[in-house]
C-alpha cells in the first residue's frame, strides 16, 4: 500500500469556500429544445398537415362566401389538438426527467472533519478526500493520496478497459498511460482494489466535461409493444385510409346523381361540395388512425414509473416496466433483498493462539478487525459492506475505536475480497513484528491454516450449528493460526414471505443464487416458501452448489434449470449461465444483483435488477434499482407491469369501439342516401375523447391485486386477443346498427333528418362512448365498473369532462358544430337509453362473476 501523509479533509467552512470558488459538482446539461419548437413539432404529424390544407382551402370559401363559423370550428379543433397532445408529451417527458436526475443524488464516501460520511454526488467539492472501492464510479477528477491494489476502468474517456493507478513515487514518474498514474477521472469504474483521493476539478471543469461527452440516458428505446401498437396502428391506418377513400367516391358520385348543381355552370359551388367530401374523408382517415396510442402509451408509462418510485422501484429503461408483467422467473440475491441487510454480530467464538493467552489473541483479533476491513462507521450508520460493517459495531460494543487502531497502524500490503477468491488479506507491521491478518469463507480460511483434526471438527461442528440458523459464517486466522470463527445474523424481511407467495400464485417461480453455503441458503429459503411443509430443503433436485453447476454439461444443466430452487456458493458466471439456460427454455428471467460481479447476469437478463445499495456498475447494468432492496418491491413491479399492460388494452379496446363504429356509420350513412351524420367538427370532438381523454382516463387506473392470479403472458403474444377482438367486433357492431336504425328511422318517417335529429343522432354517438368508457374500465376481469370507483380520480374527471363538454357543444356550438340545444326531456331520455350499454356490460360481468364461484 502507498500512502500520502494522512488527510483529514475539509471543514464546514472550507467546504462552503471551495463551492463558492470553483462551483458544484454538475456537467452543464445539453441544450434543451424550445417549448416552442416541440409545440410545432406537433404541426409535423401528416394527418394535422392535410388538415391544415383544408383548413386554407375551407378559409378561401368562406371569404368568398362570408361564412368562416365551419372554418374556425375546425381551426379550433386543430389547435386543441396538438395542444393537449403536447401537453401530456412535455409532462411525460418532465415525469422521465425527474427521474433520471436522481443519478445526480448517488451517494459518495467522502472524509470531512476526520469522519467519513456520505453525500451526494453532486456535493462534492474540490479540496474534498473521496474513499472509492471495487464497483464506484469515481465522482469528480482528484489526485491519489493513498491506493492498495488500484485497478481503474478508463474505456469512458481513452478506451483502455484496465489501468493501474498508484500515489507517485519520489520519482514522480507517470509512466506511459494517456494520464498520470496518480490521477483518477470522473465517469470512470473503480475495477480492482481501493483508493483514497483528493479532488482537483468538479463539474464542468473536469476532464469529461471539457470534452463534452454526454453521458444521458436513452429514453426512446422501442419495447416490445411499441413494435406491436405500431403494426397495429399501420394496419388500421390502410383499412381507415380505404374506407376514407370509398366514402369520398360514393358521397361524391350520390351528390353527383342527385343534385342539380353538378348540371349548372357553378364551378365554384361544385368545388365546394368536393372540398367538402374532401374534408370529410381526411377526418375519417384522423379517425381512423390511432395517434392517440403513442400518447396512451407515453402516459401510461411516465404515471407508472412515477408510481413505481413512491413504491420504491426506479425505473432505468422504459422497456422493464412493460417486461416485468412478462417475467416467468425471479433470480434473486438472498442479503439485502430477501433479508433486512442489518448484519449483527450473533456469536464469535476466540481460540487462543500457540504463543498467546485468550487476552493477547483477542487484542490481536480486534486490531485485525479494525484493518482486515474496507467499510467506516457515521455514528450508528455503517458505510461499506453489511458484514464488515457488522464486525466494526460488534469493536463499537467493546468500546473499541477502529479508528484510532487505523490511524497508528500502517497497512503494507492488502488483497481485497473478491467472490473468487472468498477470502481478504492485510499485512502489517506492529510493534516490530509483521502480521498477516485474514478473514474470509471458513472453508477457504480453514484450508490456509495448520490446526488439528479435533480442533477442526470442533470448529466445524459449531460452524454448521450456526448455519442451520441461517447465519453467515466468517473465520479469522493471523499467519496460518486460525484465531476465531464467528456466526453473523441477518434476519428475513417481514413482507417477504407473503411477497413470494404472491410470485408464486401469480405463476412465477423464485430462485435464490447466493454466494452463501448451502445451508444458509435452504434455510432461508425454507423461511421464505420456497418450500413445501413436506419437501426437503436440502434435496439434491431443488438445491445445487455453483461448482456443481459448472461442473454439468450444457444439456444437463439446460434440464436441471427449472426445477434448481437454490443456487449457493454461486459466482457471478453461475449466475449468468443459469439466466441463459432459463432464456433457452423460453422463460422470462428477471435478475437481482448489488455487485460489479453481477453486471453480466444483469445486463443479460430481460429484467435486471439492481439494489439500491449496491455498486455503480451493477446499477448502470440494470434496467430498474429497487431503491429499498426488498422483494417485496419486486412484486410490486410485476403487480404493475401487468396492470400497465392491461390498461393498454382497455384504452385499445375502447378505442376500436370508436373506430369501428365511426367507419361504419359513414359508410352505412352514404349507402342509405343522408347527408353526412358527424361533420367534421363533431368527428374532432369525438377523436379528442377517443384519444386523448380516454388516454387520460384509462392509463391512469390504479393497479389490481388481480393481474396477480394470472399466470404470465407470452411477450411475443399480439396486443388484441381473440377474446378482445369479439369484444370490440360485438360493441362495434351493436353501436353500429342502433345509430344506422336511428337514421334510417329519422329518413323515411319524415321530410328527411333535420338537425334536431342530426344533433340527438351525435348525442347518442357520444353518449355511446360516454358509457363504455366503464365497460372499458372493467375489461379483462369480471368486477364491477363500480368497483373502487373513488380510487379512480382520473376517470371521474374525464367522464365530468366529456359531458360537460357535449352539453356545450350541443347548447352553444351552433352552425360550427351543425347542432341545436336540446330540451332536458331529450338529455334524460338520451342518457338513460344509452345507459344501457354499461347495464349490459354489468350484467355479463355478474353472470361472470357467477360462474366463477361455481
Amino acid at each position: 500500500m502507498k500512502k500520502e501523509s494522512y488527510n483529514p479533509g475539509l471543514d464546514d467552512q472550507q467546504v462552503a469556500d471551495s463551492r463558492a470558488k470553483y462551483g458544484s459538482n454538475r456537467l452543464t446539461p445539453p441544450r434543451k429544445t424550445s417549448l416552442w419548437m416541440l409545440y410545432l413539432d406537433k404541426y409535423r404529424d401528416p394527418i394535422i398537415q392535410i388538415l391544415l390544407v383544408a383548413v386554407a382551402i375551407s378559409l378561401i370559401m368562406a371569404f368568398l362566401e362570408n361564412d368562416f363559423v365551419e372554418t374556425i370550428g375546425i381551426f379550433i379543433a386543430v389547435i386543441l389538438a396538438t395542444t393537449i397532445g403536447f401537453y401530456f408529451e412535455r409532462d411525460a417527458a418532465k415525469k422521465f426527467g425527474l427521474l433520471t436526475a436522481m443519478n445526480d443524488d448517488q451517494m459518495v464516501k467522502v472524509r470531512r472533519n476526520d469522519h467519513v460520511i456520505e453525500i451526494a454526488r453532486h456535493e462534492v467539492v474540490v479540496g474534498d478526500v473521496v474513499l472509492v472501492e471495487v464497483g464506484d464510479e469515481v465522482p469528480a477528477d482528484g489526485i491519489l493520496l493513498e491506493s492498495i491494489d488500484l485497478q481503474i476502468d478508463e474505456s469512458s474517456l481513452t478506451g483502455e478497459p484496465i489501468i493501474n493507478k498508484d500515489v507517485l513515487d519520489e520519482t514522480g514518474d507517470f509512466g506511459d498511460a494517456t494520464y498520470p498514474k496518480n490521477l483518477l477521472l470522473r465517469s470512470t469504474m473503480v475495477m480492482n482494489g481501493r483508493g483514497v483521493f483528493e479532488v482537483v476539478a468538479v463539474g464542468d471543469y473536469t476532464e469529461i466535461g471539457k470534452v463534452a461527452q454526454k453521458s444521458t440516458e436513452e429514453t426512446n428505446t422501442k419495447t416490445p409493444l411499441n413494435v406491436q401498437l405500431d403494426k397495429l396502428a399501420s394496419m388500421i391506418s390502410k383499412i381507415g385510409s380505404g374506407v376514407a377513400v370509398a366514402a369520398f367516391l360514393i358521397f361524391l358520385v350520390h351528390d353527383i346523381l342527385t343534385q342539380s348543381v353538378w348540371h349548372s355552370g357553378d364551378y365554384l359551388k361544385m368545388a365546394e361540395v368536393v372540398l367538402g367530401y374532401f374534408m370529410m374523408s381526411v377526418t375519417l382517415i384522423v379517425m381512423a388512425v390511432p395517434e392517440g396510442l403513442p400518447m396512451a402509451v407515453t402516459l401510461a408509462l411516465a404515471l407508472n414509473m412515477r408510481r413505481m418510485l413512491k413504491s420504491n422501484n426506479l425505473v432505468r429503461k422504459l422497456h422493464a416496466c412493460e417486461t416485468m408483467g412478462a417475467v416467468t422467473v425471479i433470480c434473486t440475491d438472498k442479503t439485502g433483498t430477501l433479508t433486512q441487510n442489518k448484519m449483527t454480530v450473533s456469536d464469535m467464538v476466540i481460540l487462543h493462539m500457540k504463543d498467546k493467552n485468550v487476552s493477547e489473541t483477542s487484542e490481536l483479533l480486534n486490531v485485525g478487525i479494525a484493518l482486515n476491513t474496507t467499510a467506516n462507521l457515521d455514528g450508528d450508520k455503517g458505510i461499506g459492506n453489511p458484514t464488515e460493517v457488522a464486525l466494526l459495531s460488534w469493536l463499537k460494543t467493546k468500546q473499541i475505536d477502529y479508528r484510532k487502531i487505523r490511524q497508528t497502524i500502517p497497512v503494507e500490503h492488502q488483497v481485497p475480497f473478491s467472490t473468487e477468491k472468498k477470502y481478504m488479506e492485510t499485512d502489517v507491521i506492529w510493534e516490530g513484528k509483521t502480521y498477516q491478518f485474514i478473514k474470509g469463507a471458513p472453508e477457504i480460511v480453514i484450508g490456509m491454516c495448520e490446526i488439528s483434526d479435533e480442533m477442526r471438527e470442533k470448529v466445524e461442528t459449531k460452524l454448521l450449528e450456526y448455519q442451520q440458523k441461517a447465519m453467515r459464517t466468517l473465520a479469522f486466522a493471523i499467519g496460518k493460526e486460525l484465531v476465531a470463527i464467528c456466526g453473523i445474523f441477518d434476519p428475513v424481511r417481514e413482507d417477504v414471505p407473503e411477497a413470494v407467495k404472491r410470485c408464486q400464485e401469480a405463476g412465477i417461480e423464485v430462485k435464490i443464487v447466493t454466494g452463501d453455503t448451502t445451508a444458509t441458503a435452504a434455510e432461508i429459503g425454507r423461511q421464505i416458501g420456497l418450500f413445501a411443509a413436506d419437501e426437503n430443503s436440502k434435496d439434491v433436485r431443488y438445491s445445487i452448489t455453483g461448482p456443481e453447476w459448472a461442473a454439468l454439461s450444457d444439456e444437463d444443466a439446460y434440464q436441471r434449470a427449472t426445477e434448481i430452487r437454490v443456487m449457493s456458493r454461486a459466482r457471478p458466471t453461475d449466475k449468468q449461465r443459469l439466466v441463459q439456460m432459463l432464456q433457452k427454455r423460453g422463460e422470462v428471467v428477471a435478475v437481482t444483483g448489488d455487485g460489479t460481479n453481477d453486471a453480466p447476469a444483469l445486463h443479460y437478463a430481460h429484467v435486471g435488477l439492481s439494489l439500491g445499495s449496491g455498486t455503480s456498475v451493477a446499477k448502470s447494468a440494470s434496467d430498474m434499482t429497487l431503491l429499498d432492496d426488498s422483494f417485496g418491491s419486486i412484486a410490486n413491479a410485476v403487480m404493475w407491469g401487468r396492470s400497465l399492460y392491461k390498461n393498454i388494452q382497455r384504452f385499445l379496446f375502447f378505442q376500436l369501439v370508436v373506430n369501428l363504429t365511426a367507419l361504419l356509420l359513414v359508410l352505412g350513412g352514404s349507402l342509405v342516401g343522408t347527408e353526412m351524420p358527424l361533420t367534421v367538427t363533431q368527428i374532432l370532438w369525438v377523436n379528442l375523447i377517443m384519444d386523448t381523454f380516454a388516454a387520460m382516463a384509462l392509463a391512469s387506473l390504479p393497479p389490481s391485486r388481480e393481474v396477480m392470479k394470472d399466470r404470465p403472458r407470452d411477450r411475443n403474444d399480439f396486443i388484441i386477443s381473440p377474446k378482445m377482438a369479439k369484444y370490440i367486433l360485438s360493441w362495434g357492431l351493436v353501436f353500429f346498427v342502433l345509430m344506422l336504425t336511428f337514421l334510417v328511422y329519422c329518413e323515411y318517417h319524415g321530410t328527411g333528418v333535420d338537425i334536431r335529429e342530426l344533433t340527438m343522432f351525435f348525442t347518442v354517438f357520444v353518449m355511446l362512448q360516454f358509457w363504455n368508457l366503464f365497460n372499458a374500465k372493467s375489461f379483462g376481469s369480471h368486477f364491477s365498473a363500480f368497483r373502487r370507483i373513488y380510487a379512480d380520480q382520473g376517470l371521474a374527471l374525464v367522464l365530468c369532462i366529456i359531458l360537460l363538454g357535449q352539453w356545450l357543444i350541443v347548447t352553444f356550438g351552433g352552425k360550427m358544430f351543425r347542432t341545436v340545444p336540446l330540451t332536458a326531456m331529450e338529455w334524460g331520455i338520451i342518457i338513460a337509453s344509452t345507459s344501457l350499454v354499461m347495464w349490459i356490460g354489468e350484467g355479463i360481468r355478474l353472470i361472470q362473476r357467477y360462474i366463477d364461484k361455481k
